[in-house]
């Protein structure tokens, strides 16, 4: 990943790195990593995921 800084604007390069690291999700794997989470859960949260994944394709698909 690259981010180009103009001009030394530092703070605004580094918001970009953050809002492309939330986009890929890194925060939120960070934050699932953290504990152990058991693989019922694990299923339970990939299907809410998928879900909510259809949900939103739905959505889009009904506008176009």
């Amino acid at each position: 990943m690259e981010i180009k800084v103009n001009e030394s604007d530092i703070d605004g390069a580094l918001k970009v790195l953050k809002r492309k690291l939330e986009k890929e999700g890194l925060f939120r794997e960070i934050k699932q990593r953290a504990s152990y989470e058991k693989p019922s859960q694990k299923k339970k949260r990939k299907r809410i995921e998928a879900r909510k994944k259809r949900m939103k394709a739905l959505r889009f698909k009904k506008r176009t």
